[in-house]
């Protein structure tokens, strides 16, 4: 029985790093984001630029920055608006007060489905480099650091 358990771990384990490994921008990712995330930061949705200039008045159109391409959803991720992206996203679970950011509702119509386009995501995003730090300190957000970014994958 020990040994059927211990099998069965061992390959749910390489199972979920075959998963990590192979995510990727254009097979799943994007793929997601034009289900989930297009109606409010697709092509007519403004530059990551124009956002920051006036986020209030984009909000009350309901349009967040443009994600429509692999660079723009990098903008949020690595450089200029680090952590962005994993904050908006996050399910709770790395926050102080395990509040979901305000994205989170909108990666599927259950629970069920949005922990499991999280988990795809954190996959794509790489191993330990999901976090929630900012370019620069911000409040009580901390910067993130050169190892953090060092974590991240992001494969195509």
């Amino acid at each position: 029985m020990k040994l059927k358990l211990f099998a069965f771990l061992a390959c749910a384990g390489l199972a979920t790093a075959a998963l990590a490994a192979d995510v990727s921008y254009r097979a799943d990712i994007q793929p997601l984001f034009k289900a989930q995330c297009m109606d409010c930061h697709g092509d007519d949705s403004p530059s990551l630029a124009d956002f920051l200039q006036a986020p209030e008045k984009f909000k009350k159109d309901k349009q967040g920055p443009r994600l429509g391409s692999y660079g723009e959803l990098l903008q949020l991720i690595g450089w200029p608006d680090a952590g962005a992206f994993m904050r908006r996203l996050d399910n709770g679970a790395n926050t102080p007060n395990k509040k979901p950011g305000n994205m989170y509702r909108n990666l599927g119509e259950t629970e069920a489905l949005r922990s499991a386009n999280l988990n795809l995501i954190k996959a794509w995003v790489g191993e330990g480099a999901w976090n929630l730090n900012a370019w620069q300190k911000d409040g009580d957000v901390p910067a993130v650091s050169k190892e953090q970014l060092d974590r991240l994958k992001l494969k195509y």
